[in-house]
């Protein structure tokens, strides 16, 4: 009998004990479960950025070449032999100075001969002007003396332009090219010396299409540079073609950059080119880092406060904008935003509709090279 009571007491200890293990494991799981629900996810550090209304300066892009505002490829005016060759790769040349001699010899003596068929001509014309005065020769004479005296000087002027012609001079200040000839080489007519350019000023060949032709004025300030990024060299436009290329739907524009005396600038360089439009007030702008792009538009995260568990705290909302135009490291704005809202600027990639964050902007990212961020730099 006293078996039987302590194997009931045991096995109702057991079925207890089972039951208490399958309640806690319940009561557990349901705990726990409940404590994730709950669980609100760190804030997630981003930085931020207001919407501005600024004044825009808004510009027309372009890929242009760069030529010398002088520039030239010498070349001889009459055939002869290279007798004298006055400069070096690279030499500044004044104005004026005899770059390549050709031999002229032959033509000096044609012109000691022609100048004295001058005198000659001089002296019977001046015989027959005094003797026509008395009425003692013909007129006549007189008339063949002087056209004589005109044909000597014809001569001789045409003597000189060929001896001129063999001293070939610089037409302007500028920077001689590599010598393309050698000393006591035949030339023939056209032959090309060197190429000479004027690199103080230079002159830019771009292209706008046809719908912004109408915003070209002569005069416009614009911008040059080696690359996109940096612009340092002012110029203005000087030209605008009155037509479009009917194969391209481009027009033609010539800028002058005035101040190229150091040489950045080099003939044949490709340059970015900016031309600068009036100014337009209260433009709706972003950091473009701000934006993301999407397959169902471009959107940003604005940041607001928010009451939970009796908190506040900043969380993100997922708004869709309407972008426009883009310059430096700014973008317009068209639609979706107001001036003076806060957007997250950088740090988006960890964000999703709803989340918190902090922010940190220790680092401003607008005044980031928006290039090297693309590039993950």
């Amino acid at each position: 009998m006293k078996r039987r009571l302590v194997v009931a007491l045991v096995f109702l200890l057991a079925v207890g004990l089972c039951g208490g293990l399958i309640w806690f494991n319940f009561f557990r799981d349901k705990m726990i479960a409940q404590f994730f629900a709950t669980m609100q996810p760190p804030p997630q550090t981003v930085s931020a950025a207001k919407v501005e209304a600024m004044a825009w300066t808004p510009s027309i892009g372009a890929i242009g070449t760069a030529k010398a505002a002088n520039g030239v490829e010498l070349a001889v005016q009459v055939g002869g032999v290279v007798k004298e060759i006055n400069f070096k790769p690279n030499d500044r040349v004044a104005a004026g100075k005899v770059l390549v001699q050709l031999d002229d010899a032959v033509d000096r003596a044609d012109l000691a001969n022609v100048q004295a068929q001058v005198k000659l001509a001089e002296a019977n014309f001046a015989r027959s002007r005094a003797l026509a005065s008395r009425g003692i020769t013909a007129e006549a004479t007189f008339e063949q003396n002087e056209a004589s005296l005109a044909t000597a000087r014809a001569q001789e002027a045409r003597v000189r332009a060929v001896i001129e012609q063999k001293a070939l001079k610089a037409p302007f200040s500028g920077v001689a090219g590599i010598p393309r000839i050698d000393i006591g080489q035949y030339v023939q007519p056209g032959t090309v010396v060197a190429s000479f350019q004027d690199l103080s000023s230079m002159k830019v060949d771009f292209t706008v299409p046809e719908q912004r032709a109408g915003d070209i004025r002569l005069g416009q300030e614009l911008r040059a540079g080696v690359t996109e990024a940096d612009l340092p060299f002012k110029g203005r436009v000087i030209g605008k073609d009155p037509k479009v290329d009917p194969k391209t739907r481009l027009v033609s524009v010539q800028a002058l950059i005035e101040d190229n005396k150091d040489g950045s600038i080099l003939p044949g360089q490709f340059l970015h080119v900016e031309v600068i439009l009036p100014e337009q007030p209260n433009v709706v702008t972003l950091p473009q880092t701000a934006v993301i792009t999407s397959l169902y538009g471009d959107y940003v995260y604005t940041i607001e406060q928010e009451e939970r568990a009796g908190q506040q705290v900043q969380v993100v909302k997922q708004v869709f904008v309407k972008t426009g135009r883009r310059r430096g490291g700014s973008l317009e704005i068209l639609s979706g935003l107001n001036p003076g809202q806060q957007v997250v600027a950088s740090g988006q990639n960890k964000l999703q509709a709803g989340s918190t964050v902090k922010i940190d902007n220790s680092i401003d990212v607008t005044k980031l090279d928006t290039t090297k961020l693309a590039n993950g730099q």
